[in-house]
């Protein structure tokens, strides 16, 4: 696959559908490499008429990983996200992220406000006090370490599920056996386990970003869960208050994840603020 670069970092993508279709540019969240956006989704994205670009964040999946000690910033993964634009030939693109991968894009959206046409911000967050706070069984699965992968692959692999479900979507569950193959597909792509400590101070860095929300004027769209324990319903409330006309939907039984049966609703975000922006 391609890799785009941003000085020393270089970034792996992928696309799908034809180049000449209007981008939708997929950001992923904290520690998830970009088969996150599976890539069933990636061809129902194609299906509307849209060309669907998926890419590892640094410090994740194929792309550069980071040593101990070494940082960076939110902004720096914005300008991570435009270098894949810049590799894939897209001037403009309709950005969708997720998590953090929202975050990422609001970051792209105030800093790089000439290469987005819209904006999904999907289960995030403005930054602002008490946005970020989730239930005590949810921030367990991101200050937990996994057990060693070579030790005990099996617990290893329980692990994974089980953080899985804690966060997940009660209303959409996830077929039988898929969560147990997800986790052993990534951790046989790339594992980078020390990766999404350094994303996190990277978030906390950037801080509260709603004045400089306030200031952007780009179409938005902002989903998020009614039962979402890891960045709960008012990460999203906040983000949709600090965007200028930003719609907010809230769904009820979705937490954080994208299950299968929630393509459509994601999709139809996307496509949503892709509308606005014509």
């Amino acid at each position: 696959m391609p890799k785009a670069r941003n000085g020393a970092v270089e970034i792996e993508y992928e696309t799908f559908g034809p180049d000449a279709a209007p981008a939708v540019l997929l950001i992923n969240g904290l520690g998830s490499q970009m088969t996150r956006w599976p890539a069933a989704f990636c061809e129902k994205l194609v299906a509307t008429g849209h060309r669907a670009i998926r890419f590892d964040n640094r410090d994740t999946g194929l792309s550069t990983w980071f040593k101990p000690g070494e940082s960076y910033a939110l902004s720096d993964m914005a300008a991570d996200a435009v270098a894949v634009l810049d590799a894939a030939g897209v001037k403009k693109a309709h950005v969708a992220g997720v998590s953090m991968g929202g975050m990422i894009g609001q970051a792209v959206a105030i800093e790089h406000p000439d290469r987005v046409l819209s904006l999904t911000s999907i289960m995030s967050a403005s930054g602002a006090p008490g946005t970020l706070d989730p239930t005590p069984e949810a921030g367990a699965v991101l200050t937990t370490a996994p057990p060693d992968p070579e030790a005990d692959r099996e617990a290893f692999i329980a692990h994974g599920v089980k953080n899985a479900l804690t966060i997940g979507s009660p209303g959409y569950p996830w077929p039988d056996g898929a969560l147990r193959e997800r986790v052993i597909a990534e951790h046989g792509r790339a594992f980078n386990p020390t990766g999404s400590a350094r994303q996190m101070a990277a978030i906390r860095a950037d801080g509260d970003r709603t004045e400089r929300l306030s200031k952007l004027a780009v179409p938005t769209v902002v989903l998020h869960g009614a039962d979402d324990p890891l960045v709960r319903l008012v990460g999203g409330e906040a983000t949709a208050k600090a965007i200028p006309d930003a719609e907010l939907r809230v769904v009820p039984g979705m937490g954080h994840d994208l299950p299968p049966a929630l393509h459509d609703t994601f999709i139809d975000a996307i496509l949503a603020a892709a509308a606005r922006a014509r």
